[in-house]
């Protein structure tokens, strides 16, 4: 089998690191790993198939020098902005976790269970969506393709990891903080999370809606490739670690039983149905985390329209909504 040089570009933050975890778990065949980051995290190390890599800070000729054939981004928009191009000039083709290549027409948008064919236009650069929009993409496709979906009206509940290793140490500190009934000091976020909600994703634009909710507007059509679908997000804030939830409603042009919407969302690729309301059992963050699938549950007819369902979808954000779809879309390129 063919092996391959891969960079992991913001090795050191949270979805760097499960990025190489990923690449190890699925057994990527990666020939040489390089790691890079800030001049803050060079020197530091990463662990891979067993072996302790040092960190090496990202330079304009890091790809050249390291022969680097696929690059994984994860270190912030205006990173990506900057060093996708170069790495791509250099050779690699760059898979990027950031929103800076997500709308251009010429980068692809991929989700390997929903759009993979994508992958083959692109032109060294390929974007991964939004990790809300992931997840939802991935049980809107088979509803979609069976029933023509119409609209969707989605409300997030998301974990703190979205934001960052930062983030999630700010929930753990506040929430010691909150209960030893010390005074809390918001740092990440605009306001205390631990036992509290924001219902802000990032800033608000002109329209009254956030950045975050616009993206996955924005994100659904292009990934679907239908921009007849109507989309309206609200995103929230939640003081959960790990794995975003997200309460989705969905009208459709044609109707099919509950039983029978089940049977099709449990066949479709990367979609567990947990789905047992009179044993309660439903996706949570708890028993999400650190799993690969897309959990759906609550799956109900919504009465107030013709043809509508109203489900609960549940994913691990830094695996599906990041670094695993990631490595799907690298998978696909080999």
């Amino acid at each position: 089998m063919k092996t391959y040089n891969v960079a992991v570009v913001g090795a050191s933050g949270a979805v760097g690191t499960e990025m190489i975890k990923t690449l190890e778990q699925r057994n990527f065949p990666v020939k040489k790993l390089t790691p890079l980051a800030s001049e803050r995290s060079a020197g530091k190390t990463v662990t891979f198939k067993g072996k302790e890599i040092k960190i090496q800070e990202l330079t304009e000729t890091s790809f050249k020098d390291n022969n680097i054939e696929i690059a994984l981004f994860s270190a912030g928009g205006t990173i990506s902005e900057k060093f996708c191009p170069i790495a791509a000039r250099d050779g690699a083709v760059c898979i990027d976790n950031t929103s800076a290549f997500r709308m251009d027409k010429d980068v692809p948008l991929v989700v390997p269970e929903v759009n993979p064919k994508d992958v083959k236009w692109h032109k060294g650069i390929i974007a991964n969506p939004n990790c809300s929009t992931i997840q939802m993409v991935v049980v809107l496709k088979p509803i979609h393709d069976l029933l023509k979906i119409k609209r969707v009206v989605v409300s997030t509940y998301q974990a703190v990891s979205g934001a960052g290793a930062q983030a999630m140490l700010e929930l753990k500190e506040q929430a010691k903080e909150v209960l030893e009934m010390k005074k809390v000091t918001p740092k990440k976020f605009p306001y205390q999370i631990a036992f509290n909600l924001i219902p802000q994703i990032d800033v608000f634009l002109d329209n009254g809606y956030t950045k975050e909710e616009i993206k996955m507007i924005k994100e659904t059509k292009k990934i679907m490739g239908d921009d007849s679908i109507k989309v309206t997000a609200t995103t929230v804030r939640v003081p959960v670690i790990c794995s975003h939830s997200e309460s989705v409603n969905i009208e459709t042009e044609k109707y099919i039983e509950i039983e029978e919407l089940k049977k099709v969302l449990a066949k479709a690729p990367g979609i567990t149905v947990y789905d047992d309301p009179a044993n309660k059992k439903y996706p949570m963050p708890i028993n999400t985390t650190g799993k690969d699938n897309t959990y759906v549950g609550r799956i109900r007819k919504d009465d107030s329209v013709k043809c509508g369902y109203n489900m609960w979808i549940v994913a691990d954000n830094l695996r599906k909504g990041a670094a695993l779809n990631a490595v799907q879309i690298a998978e696909l390129l080999i």
